[in-house]
């Protein structure tokens, strides 16, 4: 049966992604620690193994076979203002760290081909309450962690033109937890149930790419990702069997354990990059990031049970714009900077605590070391992520009885990413 929207159960599923994380929604976008120093900026540049996740037609500016790896440390905190009943209280996310591995492989076939392949995360999330907070129907906990290898084929045109082609293969592994409103036959309050959801699965895509070397000095960089089906099967399990007159009326799902499945489609995008290096030891790129988010427009979880957990979205597409500037005063260092800012996605009308965020600016710096064969990077990001206002949502777990939340936001959002990168070349 159809449920109503007071719990469309947080299980919203997995969807998004993360106050944890980097692109607004639940994208990544820290697949190398050099190019997370350049806000991304390696569309246009495209010229290390990790060109694969930003821009696979650039590696056919790398000779011979290259090896990189490393991760990302994300670090997210924040606070939850939300008044229910006339009582305002604040709400800490607990702190947690969330890591973002990423490994390439380049190879140069001869002169004109050359093959790849990465292995990153392309979207992700991780956020933590306490038991019994106040939009404790809405969420407790809350992670998302995805994988892809993209296998890639690099095509060198001519001295100018290279293009790319590669296939996407994602694995999802999700988690939620969340609390159940439960009252007797007689509509007395009963403890919470606690209930705990996880899910994985699989899916597939495509990625595109194209570099145009122009001269020495500029180049031209042109992506697209394509959706992914995320298939996710699962299981749902409750802290204990009790009967609940709320699931007998089908606002929340009854207190027995039982597989779920659901599918999430994540959004495509389309990015471009202009580089721009007017000396040898120094260069400077702008870009942008489309992401089509307003695809995402609601969140449906299926439970063998008879549930139904119907989550409406309705997002907005969102776009990234970035800029930053590379410069080497030594042989063997590089310094790194940029900055980048996002337009917010998320329609405050379903507004949810899984995902407290309504645009973010983001600064970053990095360095890069070099000896012999071997590469070092660094990179350090601070995102200050804006105030997203709950006083008109309708979301599942947040307005509703007995969740009620009447008004509130987000406050003092922020997210630190460390990231460390090894690089060799044969």
């Amino acid at each position: 049966m159809k449920a109503s929207r007071l719990f469309a159960l947080s299980c919203l599923l997995w969807l998004s992604a993360v106050s944890s994380a980097m692109a607004e929604g639940f994208a990544l976008t820290e697949w190398s620690s050099r190019g997370l120093a350049l806000a991304g900026g390696l569309v246009g540049r495209a010229d290390d193994p990790s060109a694969i996740a930003y821009n696979a037609a650039g590696i056919t500016q790398l000779p011979g076979t290259r090896l990189m790896g490393g991760f990302a440390a994300i670090a997210p905190m924040g606070t939850i203002q939300a008044t229910q009943h006339g009582e305002s209280n604040h709400t800490q996310t607990k702190p947690n760290i969330w890591p973002a591995p990423h490994g390439y492989v380049t190879h140069q076939l001869n002169d004109r081909v050359w093959l790849g392949l990465g292995v990153f995360s392309r979207f992700g999330l991780g956020n933590e309450y306490d038991s019994n907070w106040m939009g404790r129907y809405n969420v407790t906990d809350i992670t998302l962690q995805t994988v892809s290898a993209v296998p890639t084929v690099a095509f060198k045109v001519n001295d100018v033109l290279s293009l790319s082609a590669g296939v996407e293969i994602l694995y999802g592994m999700f988690g939620m937890g969340s609390q159940i409103p439960t009252y007797s036959m007689t509509m007395q309050p009963q403890a919470d149930n606690g209930m705990d959801l996880k899910a994985s699965g699989w899916g597939f895509g495509a990625q595109f790419g194209a570099h145009l070397r122009m001269n020495d000095e500029w180049s031209l960089g042109l992506t697209y990702k394509s959706k992914v089906a995320l298939k996710l099967l699962g299981d749902v399990s409750f802290d204990r069997r009790t009967d609940n007159i709320l699931a007998m009326t089908g606002r929340v799902p009854r207190a027995v354990d039982t597989d779920a499945h659901g599918t999430v489609i994540l959004p495509d995008s389309v990015s471009l990059g202009l580089s721009y290096k007017p000396l040898d030891n120094l260069s400077f790129e702008v870009g942008t990031v489309w992401t089509r988010w307003s695809d995402f427009k609601s969140l449906d979880i299926y439970f063998d049970s008879g549930y139904d957990a119907i989550s409406p979205k309705n997002w907005r597409d969102g776009w990234n714009f970035n800029a930053s500037v590379e410069y080497s005063p030594l042989d063997w260092l590089t310094l790194r900077g940029g900055v980048w800012y996002e337009t917010p996605v998320v329609d405050a009308t379903y507004a949810d605590f899984m995902i407290p965020t309504n645009g973010r600016t983001v600064l970053t710096l990095g360095a890069g070391f070099k000896w012999d064969n071997w590469t070092l990077d660094l990179a350090y990001a601070h995102l200050w992520i804006n105030s997203l206002d709950y006083g008109s949502s309708r979301a599942a777990g947040i307005q509703g009885m007995p969740a009620y939340i009447s008004g509130g936001e987000s406050r003092d959002t922020v997210a630190n990413i460390y990231s460390a990168t090894i690089g060799y070349t044969f």
